[in-house]
């Protein structure tokens, strides 16, 4: 299949959904006609929105609606923007008290994703990593992830970035992350860089994101980490009571 191919059937996918959400439950013969292609291509598309909980059959006989895995995306994506507006005037603060780079990151198809950003005082880095996927294991987020299970490590050899990065699972520490509460990485995503980040618990005690402090290694010395990692381990737990956790 040719990308234009694929791009024109994740179109038509996509319009598919558009109609049902419009319209309620919808004939193949009508979804045809409106997209202006062959019902054998309707009901190809069906099936593969089908196979995904995107739609679902409804009590009439040919007719299909909207499926429950629209409403787990859509409660994905509203946890997210909830989690992102709820964190803000914590990470404010944080990036005001630290001087540094405050984000919140969540565990997401794999990886470590930025959902949101504040820069401090004294940041000096114009990088936005908001919307950026992270290796979990050279990031400090991605080791709270790690941590406590909200993300798995992937199979094979860990990716080296710096000379300092940390290539070997046994190596990261996550039961000591655990008992301590925050996490660190020393020049292991990029040299000059490092970074601290602690656990955002959900209202079910699960941990779902973390709030990480970021900054040039001669200003968040090593020696600095501990002190800035029980600030962020505060504003945490600030966060998870805002998001419904209290314990």
């Amino acid at each position: 299949m040719s990308n234009s191919t694929t791009v024109q059937s994740v179109d038509r996918a996509i319009a598919i959904l558009e109609i049902l959400a419009r319209e309620g439950a919808t004939r193949v013969t009508d979804l045809a006609a409106e997209l202006d292609v062959h019902k054998s291509t309707a009901f190809r598309l069906l099936a593969a929105l089908e196979q995904g909980g995107l739609v679902e059959q409804s009590g009439d006989r040919g007719r299909y609606r909207l499926g429950f895995g629209v409403i787990r995306l859509a409660g994905a994506a509203t946890a997210q923007l909830d989690l992102a507006r709820e964190s803000r005037p914590v990470c404010l603060r944080l990036a005001e008290t630290v001087g540094e780079t405050v984000n919140v990151a969540v565990a997401q198809d794999g990886a470590t994703v930025n959902i949101s950003q504040v820069r401090g005082p004294a940041a000096i880095s114009g990088h936005n990593w908001v919307g950026q996927r992270t290796p979990s294991h050279a990031t400090s987020s991605g080791k709270v992830l790690l941590a406590f299970g909200a993300l798995r490590l992937p199979d094979g050899e860990l990716e080296r970035f710096t000379p300092r990065t940390i290539t070997s699972p046994d190596a990261l520490g996550l039961a000591e992350i655990r008992e301590r509460g925050w996490a660190v990485t020393v020049e292991e995503l990029e040299v000059g860089l490092n970074a601290v980040a602690a656990p955002v618990r959900g209202a079910d005690g699960s941990v779902v994101a973390a709030v990480s402090a970021s900054g040039p290694s001669y200003r968040l010395t090593p020696e600095r980490l501990p002190e800035v990692g029980e600030l962020l381990a505060r504003g945490a737990r600030e966060i998870s009571e805002r998001i419904g956790h209290y314990g």
